[in-house]
């Protein structure tokens, strides 16, 4: 973020001393702020700046604009002229300030008087794809998304990340601290809530302009774009709490459950012809390998190469019928057929052939049934980008969510010796080698490296230890790295073994694994569909 150029420091009361007048006098002044911002960035132009002002005003509860000189600030983003203003307002008590969602969707509410109308942002989107191409349409729309505060990048600079190297190449680790975590009275509250039916989800388009509730994300600042994707009827939204570059959702029209057939694959072959810039991948369509939400089928994507894309080719493979694609076992522990083409009905003809047999497959051997009764187990996690030499890059991870009394939560499912550090679903986002990981992985890490350093004595076996959940992975690494390390080595040891834990979890994701008799299967499968190995 830029900070104002040359300008004198202004010297303010804190906000618990003003008086009533003098934050008014200030919040006025703040609106005067927030609306160059807005015209600076061209959110809203010259009598566009006449509603929101008034709208402001309102919502502030003031009876006039300010008539103090404004200064010049050159942000990038609204964050600070934001935060100043949520302080006056709730000295004013224009929202209960100990309630943090209450902050969030108050703030959300001033940025919407500043946004274009839904149909301004078609408009200008379609303007410029048409005379600029799709990278230059996307440009603008995040852009908006970033300046409107939409897609919070304050917080999501909070987040730690860094990357560890395992044989299947970097992956890339995250604990992700962008959503406040919620304190007891906001979970108090959210049980009174009544019931509510209205959006059904976080993904539907009735979301756009949605006033939010204690329980529900506000939206005034969200806005969409239609796309036609294979006959169906879609939505270009960013994610508000991105977890990559241009993090994007596509949303399908209606409120319907996550699906995987040969037209899920045309849709997300579509999206990428329309928008090559992008990756497309979608989770699967099965609880336990399918992600958080199945309810409302959609898509995600992004400016991004993943770990995943980096990956090579382990084992080549042919299908003779189709001598456009080239075909292998990627080098990865989630178990995946990668195809490439430049004739995308190639590509989805032999993609749709591997879901197909998929679906339909066994091997007890490897702990892999199809089925138990009528309850299908088998499905797929589809990627795909565009390169601009190979054509289209298709990766297709084999996924399979049945449950046993020894795995209970999926065979395929991160491990219980593991879950001190990822209990959650493996969805796309992982799949392709990004770690999602807890907030409480931050505070928890440190204080193991503490003990590694001798600073800290090792209290994870004791009652009540917020460590006790790693208290098997300690031992191992006190007997790894012993308790004498320097604090910057110590440290970096954590993160590397968190990263190789993650690895790990990945490996207990495949379906046929990284040893002789799981490579040995998984060559069985691609033999039942019709490939060959090439020598």
């Amino acid at each position: 973020m830029s900070k104002p150029n040359n300008e004198p420091v202004i010297v303010e009361k804190p906000v618990a001393e003003m008086t009533a007048a003098e934050l008014d006098s200030a919040l006025a002044l703040d609106v005067e702020r927030l609306l160059r911002f807005g015209r600076k960035h061209k959110m809203i132009k010259d009598l566009d700046m006449l509603v929101a002002r008034n709208t402001l005003l309102d919502l502030l509860g003031l009876s006039a604009p300010s008539e103090e000189k404004v200064p010049k600030e050159n942000f990038d983003t609204p964050t600070e002229i934001l935060e100043h203003m949520l302080d006056l307002a709730a000295a004013k008590q224009l929202f209960d300030n100990d309630v943090p969602q209450y902050r969030i969707n108050f703030e959300t509410r001033l940025m919407g008087a500043m946004m274009p109308r839904e149909s301004e942002i078609l408009r200008k989107f379609r303007k410029l794809y048409a005379k600029k191409g799709p990278e230059a349409a996307t440009d603008w729309f995040y852009d908006l998304c970033v300046v409107s505060n939409y897609i919070r990048t304050a917080q999501i600079a909070k987040n730690i990340q860094w990357n560890t190297k395992t044989p299947y190449g970097e992956l890339e680790i995250t604990i992700n601290l962008t959503k406040p975590e919620k304190d007891p009275k906001v979970i108090a509250m959210e049980r009174l809530q009544p019931a509510a039916s209205y959006p059904k989800c976080m993904l539907c388009k009735e979301n756009i302009g949605y006033a939010g509730r204690i329980n529900f994300p506000a939206r005034q600042t969200h806005r969409i774009v239609p796309v036609h994707l294979a006959g169906e009827d879609f939505y270009l939204q960013y994610s508000p709490y991105a977890y990559f570059h241009e993090h994007c959702i596509i949303l399908h029209d209606e409120h319907k459950p996550m699906e995987m057939d040969r037209r899920t694959l045309a849709q997300i072959f579509d999206f990428v012809s329309q928008f090559p810039h992008y990756t497309c991948g979608s989770n699967a369509d099965l609880p336990i390998v399918g992600g958080s939400i199945l309810s409302h089928s959609h898509f995600q994507g992004g400016r991004y190469v993943f770990p995943m894309q980096k990956a090579g080719i382990a084992t080549p493979l042919r299908d003779e019928r189709y001598p456009g694609v080239r075909a292998g076992i990627l080098n990865w522990p989630v178990s995946t057929v990668r195809l490439i083409g430049r004739s995308s009905q190639e590509v989805q003809t032999v993609a749709n052939n591997i879901l197909s047999a998929w679906r339909e497959y066994s091997d007890a051997s490897v702990d892999i049934l199809s089925h138990t009764g009528d309850t299908p187990h088998n499905t797929v996690t589809p990627i795909l980008h565009y390169d601009d030499q190979d054509g289209y890059i298709l990766d297709l991870a084999l996924r399979n969510n049945r449950t046993t009394e020894e795995y209970p939560d999926g065979i395929f499912h991160p491990h219980k010796e593991y879950h001190n550090i990822k209990k959650e679903n493996i969805g796309l986002i992982e799949v392709m080698g990004l770690a999602i990981l807890p907030a409480r992985l931050k505070d928890q890490s440190a204080q193991i490296a503490d003990i590694l350093c001798g600073l800290a004595h090792n209290t994870s076996r004791e009652e009540g230890s917020p460590l006790a959940v790693h208290a098997d992975w300690i031992d191992a690494l006190i007997a790894k790295y012993g308790t004498s390390m320097t604090p910057v080595a110590a440290n970096a040891a954590v993160r590397d073994e968190i990263g190789v834990v993650f690895s790990h979890v990945l490996e207990n994701a495949g379906v046929f694994k990284q040893d002789e008799a799981g490579q040995a299967a998984f060559l069985r499968f691609v033999e039942s569909v019709g490939f060959k190995t090439v020598e």
